[in-house]
Formats: C-alpha cells, structure tokens, sequence
C-alpha cells in the first residue's frame, strides 16, 4: 500500500464504456480511487452497490469515484448494468495501475496461496496527494466509512 502523504501515481485506463480516464483530469477534485478483486463477486457487489447509492452524497462533496479492477472494459460494463452502478469502473487488465499503488499481493485463500488484488481504498486531495490509504478494507463498510472521512 502507498502511503499517506505520497504523490498518486499518474494513469489513464479506459472506463466500462472504453473512454480513457486519467488522473490528471480530476486535478482540482478530491477522488476516491478504490481498488477491488473482481466484478459480480458478492463482497465487490455490495462495496460498489454502495459507492452507487452514496454518489449523489459523494458528489455534493466535489468527490470523484473511481473503481479499478483487472477486470475487462466488458466485463465492466456487464456489471454496471447488472448492478446499475452511477460511477466510473476502470479496466486494468495489465495490472499497470494495480502494481503502481501496490495492490497487487500475495493472498491466502482457504490455504491457497495466490496473487490478487488487495481491495484497498485511496482517497486522493485536490493535488493529487494520497490523504487517506486503507488496505483492510470491508467491502460492506467502505462506502459509508470513506463518507465519514470526508466530514
């Protein structure tokens, strides 16, 4: 995990409509840039529904909510219809982005040693300054809680 207090990686990433994002065109914002293993999982569906649901709140705030994953431009788009999410997934199949914020790890699964994406939560200022940085995120919780902190 990045910490607190270091620049955030610059990047450009397509969008689950193909559109290319970059940081550097949030400059100005604060972002909440969360990372997550996989689409249509239940721990990632409830941790997006959530982002979802909180947005208008999010955007009052002049925060900008962006979720990334390894998962396709695709697969993205299934999910935000399936899910009728209100925000901007980006695809990371190159694990670029990823392995830049150091979220790509060794996990244990059921005594299954693996790599996989940290679902790990950065909530990034106006210059592109990582301000908060959580790796033990609950999928459930994060929302509400990344809300919290911008009070």
């Amino acid at each position: 995990m990045l910490e607190v207090g270091t620049k955030a990686p610059v990047f450009t990433l397509p969008d689950q409509n193909g559109k290319l994002h970059s940081l550097e065109e949030y400059r100005g914002k604060k972002v909440i840039l969360y990372f997550y293993p996989r689409d249509n999982t239940p721990g990632c569906t409830k941790q997006a529904c959530g982002y979802s649901e909180r947005y208008p709140q999010f955007m009052e705030k002049g925060v900008e909510i962006l979720g990334v994953s390894k998962d396709t431009v695709a697969s993205h788009k299934r999910f935000e219809e399936k899910q009728g999410l209100t925000f901007t997934l980006l695809s990371d199949p190159e694990l670029e982005v990823i392995k830049a914020y150091d979220v790509w790890k060794e996990k244990k699964n059921y005594g299954k040693v693996s790599m996989g994406v940290v679902r790990t939560t950065y909530l990034i200022d106006e210059e592109g300054i990582i301000i908060r940085a959580n790796d033990k995120v609950k999928a459930a919780e994060d929302p509400e809680k990344m809300l919290g902190e911008l009070e």
